[in-house]
């Protein structure tokens, strides 16, 4: 099994195509429900060679079964928010260190030095089990700031007063509710970054809407993204207009919505598939319910969720 070092040192195309091949050799042998799904498939994983043909598990199957090959029982487990009475999402985690290396090795490919973070996520402290608490939690406790529900006002004293570099991080209706509710202008070196989730609180607007709204409320430029989820290890950032890009250890893949084993090019739209390299011990290969775009140059945007996601796809396994 490579080691969490061996996989965040991924760099080339090379490197990567070997590591992810490794990976699925052991997960297709390992995770039981990974091999029940590639049986039912009818698929013989020795006879995958490329990167390209390696299938990608649903992420649903993160619901309904535990998706885990660890040598122990996992030190962490993380859960994803549940909507509408659904079963939330879980990822185990064998190595907690696996986790707090991965986000922090990521957070400072895209955003190097020391950073105050002043975090605005309601939804998320109100629960247990939430890999964004945990990691914000670890960056604040390394540069600064905290989290905040209520006084907000507060918090737009401290972080005038902050001198480092900030990142006033929420979720994209706490953020709609603080420009809404105070007049505050950031100043130079604060970037305004949301991680998506409405939560049913507030309308959708589309992204580019949301946006600008958030720049005029703000007086800044553009908004950063965060993009990530219980079941992932690893995070993808954007610093504007909606353009993510991962670290090395993780990619992106667009599939043809109405045939998920087809993949589709770059420019064109359609499912989101991802490759992370850091889910050592769950499934490496997750076919999201996303829907994005991907770019020639690796960076990709995502586009919203696909209607009746749970049951879409080549689910074999939850609809059985």
């Amino acid at each position: 099994m490579l080691s969490i070092e061996e996989i965040l040192s991924v760099g080339c195309e090379e490197d990567f195509a070997r590591a992810a091949l490794e990976l699925f050799a052991f997960q297709a042998r390992e995770c039981a429900p990974y091999r029940e799904y590639l049986s039912l498939m009818g698929l013989d994983p020795s006879r995958v060679e490329r990167v390209e043909q390696i299938p990608f598990l649903p992420i649903a199957l993160f619901r309904s079964h535990k998706v885990y090959c660890g040598p122990h029982e996992p030190e962490i487990v993380f859960t994803s928010s549940s909507t509408g009475g659904d079963e939330p999402s879980r990822h185990h985690m064998a190595f907690e260190q696996d986790y707090r290396e991965t986000f922090r090795r990521a957070f400072s490919l895209f955003y190097p030095g020391r950073w105050s973070i002043y975090a605005l996520l309601p939804n998320y402290l109100q629960r247990e089990g939430s890999s964004l608490v945990y990691m914000v939690d670890c960056l604040v406790r390394t540069g600064g700031g905290g989290f905040w529900l209520d006084d907000v006002a507060q918090m737009i004293e401290q972080i005038g007063r902050d001198p480092r570099p900030k990142i006033v991080l929420g979720v994209s209706y706490a953020l709609w509710e603080m420009a809404e509710r105070h007049q505050v202008r950031m100043g130079p070196g604060v970037v305004v970054m949301e991680t998506g989730g409405m939560k049913g609180r507030r309308e959708e607007l589309p992204r580019e809407e949301f946006h600008r709204l958030l720049c005029k409320a703000f007086g800044v430029d553009r908004i950063a993204s965060e993009y990530g989820m219980a079941e992932l290890s690893s995070q993808a950032y954007s610093s504007g207009d909606g353009i993510f890009r991962a670290p090395p250890w993780m990619r992106v893949l667009i599939r043809d919505a109405a045939d998920p084993l087809s993949m589709l090019g770059v420019g064109r739209s359609g499912g989101v598939n991802i490759i992370d390299l850091a889910n050592r011990y769950s499934c490496a290969f997750i076919q999201t319910d996303d829907l994005g775009r991907a770019h020639p140059d690796g960076s990709f945007e995502i586009l919203g969720r696909a209607d009746k996601s749970v049951i879409r796809g080549c689910n074999l396994l939850v609809e059985r």
